[in-house]
């Protein structure tokens, strides 16, 4: 049975980890646990940055972007060396159970952790959506919201001056922040590295809706998509006669409160990653799906595919398919 467990939050941020931080303390404390927290992620249980906290600690952060514990990038954490080291720090608390918010390599962190004898759960907290399986992580519907808050800003001005602008969102191997927003948008054109259309296809389009008095048009890329996205649209005005413009939304996508979806989403996880420690798991993933609490193996998690909102796109008829 655990008697000590700490948390960490590890990878890129996202509105919502300080929500699911405050559940995991706060749900711990009232079974009886010791809580300790874990600054600046795997780099912090390597440095022994561990600290033991009260209920007071997580007051006031439910609303808060960012995380609080800070986040750090670790690639020698693969060498099981460093990860005896944290290893032992945890010992040296007398910590028995690790909760671990963040993606994919946050979860392969934890797995590792479980086959040295630590208890781990793990917490999907990526604003990308990219944790297959989850419907839904934290940080993704706040991030899907600020996307489509300057989206239509952006519109304004595309309309005003009837031009075609590419917008360019996050989502790092995985297209859900595009293929969502340009749903929730409305836009002409979704293309991501999941879903592309050739390019040959993207100047028809284009020309097609011009010549169809089309004033304007709105396109949603996501990153990397293109190796230069400002070139590219640079050969569509040229191709196409069409002014053309991109714009890179960038780092603002990932700051703010925390939507009142990812702050209960943040919450059911938290406690339920308690709960599965309690339960005797360890070296299993806490997920959303049809609306359910699931617990996954984070080895079969991560095996999973990622393209569960097809179905969606074929419905809309959006996609190149």
């Amino acid at each position: 049975m655990v008697k000590k467990v700490a948390v960490l939050t590890s990878g890129g941020d996202a509105p919502g980890m300080n929500a699911c931080v405050r559940a995991v303390v706060r749900s711990g404390l009232k079974n009886g646990l010791d809580m300790y927290v874990v600054y600046e992620g795997y780099l912090g249980l390597v440095q022994d940055n561990i600290v033991q906290v009260d209920r007071n600690f997580v007051s006031d952060i439910i609303n808060r972007g960012g995380t609080i514990l800070k986040s750090a990038r670790l690639p020698e954490f693969k060498d099981e060396a460093v990860r005896k080291i944290a290893v032992d720090n945890l010992k040296r608390h007398g910590i028995d159970g690790l909760i671990c918010i963040g993606g994919d390599g946050t979860f392969i962190g934890a797995k590792k952790l479980t086959e040295m004898g630590v208890r781990t759960v793990g917490i999907p907290g990526t604003i990308d959506n990219d944790v297959a399986c989850s419907d839904e992580t934290i940080g993704f519907d706040t991030c899907l919201n600020t996307i489509c808050d300057c989206v239509d800003k952006i519109r304004d001005t595309t309309a005003s001056h009837q031009r075609c602008t590419f917008i360019e969102v996050m989502g790092n191997r995985c297209g859900d922040l595009g293929l969502y927003s340009g749903i929730a948008e409305g836009v002409e054109m979704i293309i991501t590295a999941d879903h592309p259309i050739p390019e040959e296809e993207i100047m028809k389009t284009l020309i097609r809706l011009r010549d169809g008095k089309k004033k304007h048009s709105l396109v949603i890329v996501s990153e990397k998509t293109f190796p230069d996205l400002q070139a590219f649209v640079k050969k569509v005005q040229q191709e196409t006669g069409i002014e053309t413009r991109a714009q890179v939304l960038g780092h603002i996508q990932r700051g703010g409160a925390p939507s009142a979806r990812d702050r209960i989403l943040a919450t059911q996880f938290g406690v339920s990653a308690i709960e599965a420690l309690l339960q005797g798991e360890s070296g299993i993933c806490i997920g959303i799906v049809n609306n359910k609490i699931v617990h996954y193996d984070i080895y079969e998690a991560l095996a999973l595919p990622r393209n569960k909102h097809f179905n969606l796109l074929r419905i809309v008829g959006l996609v190149n398919r």
